[in-house]
Parts: C-alpha cells; structure tokens; sequence
C-alpha cells in the first residue's frame, strides 16, 4: 500500500500554502495498493519533533480521519473524507505544519484496517491507534518537512 502527494515527495519539503505561513490546507493525497480484503482506512498527521516544553510527549497530532472507505484513492486538496478525529489543537480538521522552532518532520500515515471503526466524530487519536490494533492488514507512510521562514 502506498499513499503519496503530488505537493511533495517523500521527506521532501511540504510547500507554504500546505501550512500556518501559508492557506493551512491539507495537501493533496494518493493512496494506492490498498488491499481488497480492507474494510476502511484511517489517516492520521502527526509531528513528533515538537519540543517537549510545549508538549511533555513530543508530539502533535495535525489530522485524524477514520472510517475512510476502501475504495477511496484521493483526498483533494482541502478536502476531507471519512469521520473526524480530534486534533491537538482541539480541531475536527486538518491542521498545517506550523513549528515554532526548527525543520519538523511530517508523517501521513495510511492504515487499511480489516474492520470499520465504532468510534463517534472527535475521537481522539489514542482511541483510534486502540481500536485499531489487532485489525491494520497494511501501513504506508508519506513523510515531509517543514521549517518557517
């Protein structure tokens, strides 16, 4: 399985209009090679280079979707499918790359899971990597980098 965005190449740099220096709209994605057996995927963005004054785990989570069907091969840009989770930044949506100090690093990580997930809107992305254990039957990651001018 793979996902990938004609914005930016793998641990290449995500473009401005991706992030909060820019219109801080999610890029465009591609998934492909999604298993036929998978029931949905989820999406999750997340920052693990955040200094651990702002957060003591290190981490931001910039976009949770879950229950995005099988058949889907593309999120266009801005745009959002599946069910929501909640973000760090207590958002329903995507959330650009905004790091208050050096070069961050981006992941989009794709996972095709053999089940739909019985989690509500705002789920957080603990929940989701819970639920999902046990039932991922493939994982993709697409990862960019980011520093502000």
């Amino acid at each position: 399985m793979k996902v990938a965005s004609t914005a930016f190449e793998h641990e290449g740099k995500i473009p401005s209009k991706y992030t909060c220096d820019g219109d801080n709209i999610s890029p465009p994605l591609f998934f492909s090679d999604v298993p036929k057996s998978a029931k949905s995927l989820v999406l999750i963005m997340e920052d693990p280079d955040v200094p651990m004054y702002i957060r003591p785990d290190g981490m931001w989570d910039h976009w949770v979707l879950f229950n995005i069907t099988p058949e889907t091969t593309e999120i266009g840009t801005g745009q959002q499918t599946g069910i929501p989770g909640i973000t760090t930044s207590n958002k329903l949506k995507y959330g650009g790359p905004c790091p208050p100090d050096r070069e961050h690093r981006y992941y989009f990580k794709l996972f095709a899971l053999d089940i739909k997930l019985d989690l509500k809107e705002g789920a957080a992305k603990k929940q989701v990597l819970e639920a999902i254990k046990g039932h991922i039957l493939a994982e993709a990651v697409l990862m960019g980098k980011y520093k502000r001018k």
